[in-house]
């Protein structure tokens, strides 16, 4: 079999029509092969002729999609110079399209002998090892555009491809769990449903099962464990994995921009797979440990991690800033994705010790004009020293808000001297964001997300139940700041029962009116439950996939989160894009926004530390300083939220009707089917009664 010269760009395995180019970067290799495997297991070995600067190279005519390749590097194996070559190794591609099986956990996989940790292990890990695969780039996108939804018109739904769909009765046995499942109608309805505009997908870049959970008989479920930035999970491919996967997930994404939802990726960009210098040799390792990953200065055999996994991508090295701006574009021209959600995003700022917003990475992503034009979110934390960055990220970005879950929490479970607190998170975060002239579109706002608790156990758990994981319950978050209304667990208490689902409505109902981006963690609207594991990294099974048939008891929760949502996309005064100024408006007494005890009067700068639970907030609609795309001026319907979070109902005093003429309840969660709704039209200074830990939005008609 011949090989020709072929290119040094792109790298990977890019198919023409007529054969495939391989190119592979490593600065390190003397020489590199690159390994075909056949139907059988057995393997032809060809070494790449070329070396363009530090990149090795060769073209294989009649080479096409659906070969299964990987590469064997020679180079030197010195550990403590952080040289870790071992041509015995069968070495994915690191920019690989598509991958084929997954790794069989064998001592053939690592690069020492167990129990010798300083040994060198020669045995061939091909028979155990995951492969390349070349792909066909080639797919009719038909009339698909980025669908470019601005982030104040943007509800974000997180989920997980299999949990999502596993246990849907309208979804087909064979498809469910998979890329196809996710765009069945059936789970296309259900999102517009909600009013959701862009699905958050957890981790879908090919990832591995981690040796140490499979000898439990666990799976890494969260899939927070890359070893592919280019290629779409094969687990989650129905039709093969031969890289029809990738034709797989086109499809999704077309589905689902057809339906006016876009697709965001939940990105680990910060570390991989091959864990510290006692973990496997399955790509980067083997290829250029020195290039991809960030090691201990003056004993380079350890790696720097400051992801908690063992290791940390090196972004101070080109080639790997180099694979993640790659990646990025890839998914964003080839894939049609509309955006990225950073995984531990701080751990990518870190050039050299501390985290800094004007790193290497910022910069490339700045000046990029394809990925600075897509929805780029943070995590803005890691593990390491310094890392807890909300707020502190560069105005292109936007943050997932810990701030906000936190304080959301504390205020609706009684916590006291929270009431400040809510009423800055509630209105964008202006102190996160406004000094870097930032707006409320900068925070993503979550009470709950895929790590932690569900909503329904938020509210019926104090205490994490992770046993499952096999860890004595010791692995996740033990300060929740959670509330089990009275009791742990399920119960047949009914007014515990119904307090929680008051509770659930009150969270829902703070998120999706608060200002800025409100993310929903899939199924929350439908009172999934994890039994009180809040770390179900490992569990892919029932008590990770949603419960779509317990679901149907919860209807009333998933009609109030589309009201809620209708809501929101009908008025634009809870989706404001400049922050609240708190004064009068031109031709009026009455501000922007109003904040009011339940005696109807304003707060004074007193009132806000003397303890009190409950709060008025007006929504001046004749307040909004925005502009249409027409350039005429946003004018919208005022509204008045009546907040009660204490133990015990409490009156309010509508204000006089300078604020409002007339009003009507339109969303109450102690009321979720507005049962009482025609009775409860209040006039100015009419008294309202709120029960206890509950939420009244009244709209002005006149």
């Amino acid at each position: 079999m011949h090989i020709w010269p072929g290119r040094p760009y792109p790298l990977g395995a890019t198919y023409d029509g007529g054969g495939t180019n391989f190119a592979i970067f490593s600065e390190v290799a003397h020489h590199i092969e690159l390994c075909l495997i056949d139907d059988d297991g057995s393997e032809t070995r060809l070494s790449l002729p070329e070396r363009d600067g530090l990149v090795w190279h060769g073209y294989l005519p009649r080479c096409g999609p659906g070969q299964r390749y990987g590469y064997r590097v020679h180079g030197p194996h010195e550990p403590s110079a952080g040289l870790r070559c071992n041509p015995a190794k069968l070495l994915l591609d690191p920019y690989a399209k598509a991958v084929d099986g997954e790794n069989r956990w064998d001592e053939a996989l690592f690069g020492y002998r167990f129990g010798e940790p300083d040994s060198y292990n020669d045995t061939d890990s091909a028979p155990y090892a995951a492969t390349s695969v070349v792909v066909n780039p080639y797919f009719d996108w038909a009339d698909d555009r980025p669908l470019r939804i601005p982030y104040h018109e943007t509800v974000i739904y997180e989920a997980h491809v299999k949990g999502m769909t596993m246990r849907h009765p309208d979804v087909p046995d064979d498809v469910r769990g998979t890329y196809a499942g996710l765009a069945h109608p059936a789970m296309i309805k259900h999102l517009r449903s909600l009013g959701v505009t862009a699905l958050e997908l957890m981790p879908v870049h090919q990832f591995v099962h981690d040796s140490t959970l499979a000898d439990k008989g666990l799976r890494n479920y969260w899939g927070y464990n890359t070893i592919g930035f280019f290629a779409p999970h094969n687990d989650y491919a129905c039709f093969g994995t031969r890289g029809e996967q990738v034709q797989e997930f086109k499809t999704m994404v077309r589905a689902l921009h057809r339906a006016g939802i876009e697709v965001i990726l939940d990105v680990v960009y910060n570390h991989t797979a091959e864990g510290n210098h006692l973990g496997p040799t399955l790509s980067f390792r083997g290829v250029d440990n020195r290039a991809y990953y960030r090691l201990v200065d003056g004993d380079e055999k350890y790696y720097y991690d400051t992801t908690g996994t063992g290791n940390s991508l090196n972004v101070r090295h080109h080639e790997s800033l180099r694979l993640i701006m790659d990646s990025l574009r890839y998914w964003v021209t080839e894939m049609h994705v509309d955006g990225f959600r950073f995984d531990l995003a701080s751990s990518l700022a870190r050039e050299f010790h501390s985290v800094d917003r004007l790193s290497a990475f910022f910069d490339l992503v700045n000046q990029d004009p394809v990925v600075s034009q897509v929805k780029l979110i943070a995590e803005p934390w890691d593990v390491g020293d310094g890392g807890y960055q909300v707020g502190g990220f560069p105005p292109l970005w936007t943050e997932w808000n810990g701030k906000y879950r936190d304080t959301v929490r504390d205020f609706w479970r009684g916590e006291p001297a929270s009431l400040g607190e809510f009423a800055a998170r509630f209105t964008g975060s202006s102190d996160l964001y406004e000094a870097d002239n930032r707006r409320p579109i900068a925070s993503i706002n979550f009470v709950t997300a895929h790590d932690g608790f569900t909503l329904n156990d938020l509210v019926s758990y104090n205490e994490k139940h992770n046993e499952a994981n096999g860890e004595d319950n010791n692995d996740g978050e033990s300060h929740n700041r959670s509330w089990n209304c009275g009791v742990e667990g399920p119960t047949e208490q009914a007014e515990v029962n119904v307090l929680r689902e008051r509770q659930k409505r009150n969270f829902l109902a703070t998120l999706l009116l608060s200002q800025g981006v409100p993310m929903i963690s899939h199924g929350d609207e439908l009172s999934r439950t994890q039994d009180g594991n809040n770390n179900v990294y490992c569990q892919d099974g029932e008590i990770s996939w949603i419960d779509w048939e317990n679901a149907r008891e919860h209807e009333v929760l998933t009609e109030f989160t589309g009201a809620l949502a209708r809501l929101r996309a009908e008025h634009p005064v809870f989706r404001r894009r400049r922050f609240f100024q708190g004064r009068a408006i031109t031709g009026s007494n009455i501000e922007d926004i109003a904040w009011l005890r339940p005696d109807g009067q304003q707060m004074s700068d007193g009132d806000w530390s003397s303890g009190i639970r409950s709060i008025g907030v007006y929504l001046n609609g004749k307040g909004i300083p925005e502009r249409d795309d027409l350039g005429e001026q946003i004018v919208d319907d005022s509204f008045l939220l009546l907040v009660n979070a204490h133990h015990q109902q409490v009156s309010f005093t509508l204000p006089d009707e300078s604020y409002g003429r007339a009003w009507q309840v339109v969303i109450d969660t102690a009321d979720p089917l507005l049962a009482n709704a025609r009775r409860r039209n209040p006039a100015p200074g009419a008294r309202v009664r709120i029960p206890a830990r509950a939420m009244q939005v009244l709209q002005c008609r006149y």
